[in-house]
């Protein structure tokens, strides 16, 4: 009986806490109540209070100039602590009020005549009051209306909460519930430690793929299930509440103590699945992140940053569950400042530059192309290799915005070259997202004739990824870009996903062996035979080989001797500022 009596407190509370937050549209409503009231009542003024343990507070008034007083001073007290009505028609005859510093002083009460607004909880949140300087008489008809003005006051609010706090799809109290519940511990129990536990079931990007082949209502009717499906697993007392945190995405609030961890969810909800449609039954992976906090002593929306970060990272590394950790969380935000700062050097032009590293033909010893890499000189933290920061760019569309600065700048450079030396080809690195766009080809080819440049003189490098191997829109795109003259070489070859059967399927004239095979192969004899063999393999299907990362004399003299075609490393050169590599070109002949 005490825990239910605890648990209405806080939701009473709760409740309360939420009628305090600012809202514009909510209380324009409430105003227009008031104004109501003193019309069809014909009492001068009028206001709504809402009263929690220790202090009340007018949300809208009419001709009532008090704006917050403590509960005891209040005159609606009496209202809530007694039979859900109070009317006095001359306070200065009523003991009770005769030296009421509200009557005596302002607003100068004589007239009250106040009801219970009380919601679909049956929580007290405050009063509905008309008000006057001078006494009134006041029928038992009047005192109806006044309660049937404050039953559409309470009904107002009640559908304002639950529009605002409630999913709509899952009609469970819903993320800004949440926030608003944590909120209310640190009135109720401000030194007690909790947990709050976030459960993904449903990858929301997936969601998003799904509905847009199925539909909405069958998406709608999963979600619901899958909340269902969640209730009825973690078996949740009356005092605690299941959230809807976002489409797929729950979560709970629990004593530290408590039943549950991060780390228990996922056996929990181990062979968990959701019906999309007939016949079509979805697996769920179900991953949990968690933190600890204490009321008092940490915001709600920091609270519940640390519960997505921890969600976040378990996701982003495949683990079932994880707690939050101030090491993940400091290099999750040193990643979100890189990208902030990549946005602003892209913006401005500034910082970001190009290294040209020789490409070196095996058979002749000839410079016979270039690699343009891109390179950032960040005015903090100094000069940031590209695996620092392309990674990241590569799950954002700064990918894209660093593929055209790429293109751009190579452009002007090979068209400013072009003035003076006879040009050897340049490749720049693309990623699959840019180079499977329909008209990238096309603007391609648009920006080099702009500037009287062959397509030959560009080639496309494309990492070996899964992505690749398995999207035609990929290759279609690889494919537009051979058919217009350019040479298409593949990265990174002999690690990841390496499956010789899909090489032909992609329109490539250039495979690149990877520097981490390459810079073994002194060292390590299998490393020898790998690489021995791959280039064999390659040249019988009459690709030109290129290793790359080739640092020693003796690694060398093996890839001469095994057949390859090129190379690229610090035996030769490393990547070179544009001013360097002019001594590589030859000058053009005089006309």
């Amino acid at each position: 009986m005490h825990n239910e009596q605890n648990g209405s407190d806080v939701k009473r509370l709760s409740a309360i806490k939420a009628l305090l937050t600012p809202d514009e549209t909510r209380d324009k409503v409430l105003e227009r109540f008031v104004h109501l009231a003193s019309q069809v009542l014909g009492i001068s003024g009028s206001f709504i209070s809402i009263i929690d343990d220790h202090n009340q507070y007018i949300k809208a008034s009419r001709n009532f100039d008090l704006k917050q007083s403590t509960r005891d001073e209040s005159l609606c007290r009496h209202v809530l602590d007694g039979e859900g009505h109070l009317v006095v028609v001359d306070t200065l005859l009523d003991e009770r009020f005769v030296t009421h510093p509200f009557v005596e002083g302002d607003p100068h009460i004589r007239f009250y005549a106040g009801v219970s607004l009380q919601n679909l909880d049956g929580a007290m949140l405050g009063t509905l009051c008309v008000t006057d300087t001078q006494p009134h008489p006041f029928s038992d008809e009047k005192l109806a209306t006044l309660r049937s003005l404050a039953t559409l006051v309470t009904s107002f609010l009640d559908a304002w909460n639950n529009a605002g706090f409630a999913d709509v799809i899952t009609h469970l109290p819903n993320r800004p519930r949440l926030i608003r519940d944590i909120q209310q511990l640190t009135i109720t129990e401000p030194h007690s430690r909790f947990r709050l536990i976030l459960i993904d079931c449903l990858d929301i990007i997936r969601a998003y793929e799904l509905s847009r082949a199925v539909g909405i209502a069958p998406m709608e009717k999963l979600l619901r299930q899958m909340a269902q499906e969640a209730a009825q697993r973690l078996n949740l007392p009356d005092n605690e509440t299941l959230y809807t945190f976002a489409p797929g995405r729950f979560a709970i609030i629990q004593p530290y103590s408590g039943r549950y961890t991060a780390h228990a969810i996922p056996d929990l909800f181990r062979g968990m699945k959701a019906d999309l449609a007939e016949n079509i039954t979805l697996d769920l992976d179900v991953f949990a992140g968690e933190t600890e906090f204490v009321p008092g002593q940490m915001d709600a929306n920091e609270t519940v940053r640390q519960a997505v970060s921890a969600l976040h990272e378990a996701i982003d590394e495949e683990i079932s569950a994880m707690s939050f950790d101030e090491s993940y969380d400091t290099r999750r935000n040193d990643d979100f400042m890189i990208m902030n700062d990549l946005a602003q050097a892209l913006k401005k032009d500034e910082e970001l530059y190009l290294a040209w590293q020789p490409k070196v033909c095996l058979r002749t010893g000839k410079t016979v192309g270039l690699e343009a890499l891109i390179r950032w000189n960040h005015p903090e933290r100094g000069e940031l290799f590209p695996s620092e920061f392309i990674p990241l760019a590569g799950k954002t569309n700064l990918i894209s915005d660093l593929t055209n600065w790429v293109i751009d700048h190579t452009v002007a450079q090979l068209a400013q070259w072009n003035r003076e030396y006879n040009l050897i080809p340049v490749s720049i690195n693309v990623s699959e997202r840019d180079f499977s766009r329909p008209d990238f080809a096309d603007r391609l080819v648009a920006k080099l004739a702009a500037v009287q440049l062959p397509n030959a003189i560009l080639g496309i490098e494309c990492l070996e990824n899964e992505l690749i191997t398995r999207s035609n829109v990929g290759i279609d795109g690889l494919t537009a870009l051979k058919s217009h003259g350019f040479v298409i070489s593949l990265d990174d070859f002999g690690v990841g996903y390496s499956n010789i059967s899909y090489l032909q399927d992609i329109p490539l004239d250039v495979i690149k062996i990877d520097r981490s095979l390459i810079s073994r192969m002194c060292e390590d004899e299998a490393s020898k035979i790998i690489v021995r063999c791959i280039i064999q393999m390659l040249k019988e299907l009459n690709y030109t080989v290129l290793a790359e990362g080739v640092e020693s004399e003796s690694t060398l003299a093996l890839l001469k001797t095994y057949g390859c075609d090129q190379i690229q490393g610090y035996f030769f050169s490393k990547p070179l500022p544009a001013s360097d590599i002019e001594h590589w070109l030859l000058p053009k002949l005089p006309a």
